[in-house]
């Protein structure tokens, strides 16, 4: 068996097997997801992510394909106009991007760990949404959560659009300064990829459905307003990805037996280990300042080029990440999930 410690999809969640097993043995890819059977599995889901996550009761629940299709739904479903994104890699450019092609008046404040100021933060008068990538999974970049309160503390009005993709669930996040959280399962939470999960306070809610009440153009496919009036049912939309949810709700539960403070602890002590060993290792040098550097993507620069890194430690059954787009050649990214162990991790530092 390969340990992937590539950044998504990653290594599979110890218990996720099992799990398959048990969803082919009680058809669980063949219940309706009009009928009772699903009804229970979305509101199972929903309440262990609750437990997990700490996400109020107030705020809704519901299920898209990817992470991508969140921004997107975001953008199309709250903002009339404009909205402010803070854009530090490709994810959170992506993200700029799709509010872009949607035609929206959407600007950006662009910044690198060594020149991140909060005070540069200068958000429109006109945007309505302050969109932000908490963990840049092509960088290794991960910003406070500290952040969120300052943004709600000078834009009070403004909604918060926050990208926890590569963060979750190891992120402690408190949702009473944010509107809208996502992410996809086939990083932290192991599992293999196609669902999306989509976080939103009662804020975000209202003005959904103020823009319907408007009449303005929010899309078709997966309409937020739609996805929330099936969300009050355990329902969606459209058939959704039935097995994503069944295996999401049973590494929920796994989690939540384990303890999601042991796991956060685990997820330091390994962090811990890969930044000390490439803080000292000659040829290596992590990308980003110790102040931003995320505990669950590692990115490390290696100086003769990477291609040479990665394909040595493939032959010894490890996957790596390659640097993301520009950085390819030159970057290995390590993901530091709970599927992974601190055996895992001193295996892989052993082969470097």
């Amino acid at each position: 068996m390969k340990l992937h410690f590539s950044p998504g999809p990653s290594q599979l969640y110890p218990t996720v097997p099992q799990h398959l097993v048990s969803a082919v043995r009680s058809e669980i890819g063949s219940i309706s997801h009009r009928g009772e059977a699903f009804h229970t599995l979305f509101s199972d889901t929903v309440s262990h992510l609750r437990q997990l996550l700490s996400i109020p009761t107030d705020y809704q629940v519901v299920f898209l394909s990817s992470a991508t299709e969140a921004m997107e739904r975001i953008i199309e479903g709250a903002v009339e106009k404009s909205s402010y994104h803070l854009v530090n890699g490709a994810f959170s450019k992506l993200f700029f991007t799709v509010a872009q092609d949607l035609k929206k008046d959407a600007t950006a404040y662009t910044f690198t760990d060594s020149d991140f100021d909060d005070a540069r933060i200068q958000v429109p008068r006109e945007a309505e949404l302050i969109c932000v990538t908490q963990n840049e999974t092509s960088i290794g970049m991960a910003l406070s959560g500290e952040l969120f309160s300052l943004l709600k503390a000078r834009y009070p009005d403004k909604l918060i659009a926050v990208d926890i993709v590569s963060s979750v669930p190891y992120i402690t996040l408190d949702f009473s300064y944010v509107d809208f959280v996502f992410f996809s399962v086939q990083k932290g939470f192991g599992l293999p990829p196609g669902l999306g999960v989509l976080i939103m306070s009662p804020a975000a809610i209202a003005k959904v459905n103020q823009l319907a009440e408007k009449g303005k153009a929010m899309g078709s496919y997966h309409q937020l307003t739609k996805l929330l009036a099936g969300a009050g049912k355990f329902e969606t939309p459209t058939t959704p990805n039935t097995l994503g949810i069944y295996l999401l709700n049973n590494v929920a539960q796994d989690m939540l037996f384990k303890g999601i403070h042991h796991i956060r602890n685990e997820t330091e002590g390994k962090g811990k280990l890969l930044y000390s060993f490439f803080d000292n290792k000659e040829g290596f040098r992590p990308f980003i300042l110790e102040k931003y550097r995320s505990q669950t993507v590692i990115v490390v620069e290696v100086k003769k080029g990477s291609k040479n890194v990665i394909d040595r430690l493939k032959k010894q059954g490890i996957i790596v990440g390659s640097g993301y787009k520009e950085h390819k050649e030159h970057h290995i990214r390590i993901a530091n999930f709970p599927a992974l162990s601190i055996t895992d991790v001193q295996k892989l530092l052993s082969f470097l």
